[in-house]
């Protein structure tokens, strides 16, 4: 199977458990809930659940342990699209082909809808009904941390600072590692949690996060490169839209040749990392795969 048709049908999986957690409870939250599905059941290549299925797969877990981690992982990751792109942070009309959560929704109900969606994740990672209490604790914990102050929200924070004076190389990175990349690297260990790997310092958490890190920031920087040379129609937004908001990214740095080999050695680094293992293939094609992609 190569990996689009694996990407497909683990994104088909998701889609059909996800909104089981996202039925509306009472009607007089309609229009949360409906908000809530409007960004979390919108699509997407699912990159951060298949790493959760994935890994779980590579170190022996089941799907259905799996499952409730990816689809966490998703709630989280639907939320920061939608309070990434609302007026105060990126300002973007559209995502995944579509109007923004705010443009349909307005801010406030935006808001809530992408409060609403991080909390749900955090539910769902704690009452994972397929893995033991402590993969479930360990879960929810990763979860928490990567998506909270020292990952994702640190990373934001960043960001919004460096509209103001520009990050030098070095910030960039670790607000890339945060912003980005750990929403990547917590999915991989949730893989692993789903498994029943919780003890933080057994070396399949820290290869897993060696490989996340490796192609979180490739990720970024063909982000950044197709934000110049993409296709708008192909990438379902707006592209230059970094030039536009006089943001700093890697090719603030280096040309777009540069970029390219700069992601090729986060790649292989990624690939080194899990190389070794028995039934690797997949996570290495992926790896590649996100290198090569046009959106």
């Amino acid at each position: 199977m190569d990996i689009k048709t694996a990407l497909l049908e683990n994104a088909a999986k998701v889609e059909q458990a996800l909104p089981a957690y996202l039925e509306t409870p009472d009607p007089a939250l309609e229009t949360l809930y409906d908000a809530m599905r409007y960004s979390a059941l919108g699509g997407g290549k699912r990159i951060r659940a298949f790493l959760v299925m994935e890994f779980c797969r590579l170190f022996g877990g089941t799907e259905e342990a799996a499952l409730p981690f990816a689809c966490a992982m998703e709630c989280v990751h639907a939320s920061s699209l939608i309070h990434d792109d609302m007026p105060c942070m990126d300002n973007d009309d559209y995502r995944r082909g579509k109007l923004t959560n705010h443009k349909v929704y307005g801010d406030n109900i935006a808001l809530l809808a992408g409060d609403a969606l991080i909390t749900k994740g955090y539910e769902i990672a704690a009452s994972n009904p397929a893995v033991s209490w402590a993969s479930a604790l360990a879960g929810a914990k990763t979860i928490l941390r990567y998506a909270g102050g020292e990952g994702m929200m640190g990373g934001q924070e960043i960001d919004l600072l460096a509209e103001k004076k520009a990050p030098d190389f070095p910030l960039l990175l670790k607000m890339h590692a945060k912003k980005t990349g750990a929403l990547i690297r917590a999915s991989a260990m949730l893989g692993c949690h789903a498994a029943g790997i919780v003890n933080e310092n057994d070396s399949r958490i820290a290869d897993a996060s060696v490989y996340a890190a490796g192609i979180g920031l490739a990720f970024q920087i063909i982000d950044d490169i197709l934000d110049v040379e993409g296709d708008a129609a192909v990438l379902g937004k707006a592209t230059h839209a970094d030039a536009k908001e006089g943001k700093t990214t890697f090719l603030s740095f280096m040309d777009v040749p540069a970029a390219r080999r700069y992601a090729q050695v986060e790649t292989d680094k990624a690939i080194a990392a899990i190389g070794e293992y028995p039934g690797s293939a997949t996570l290495i094609e992926l790896a590649r795969y996100l290198l090569a992609r046009d959106h």
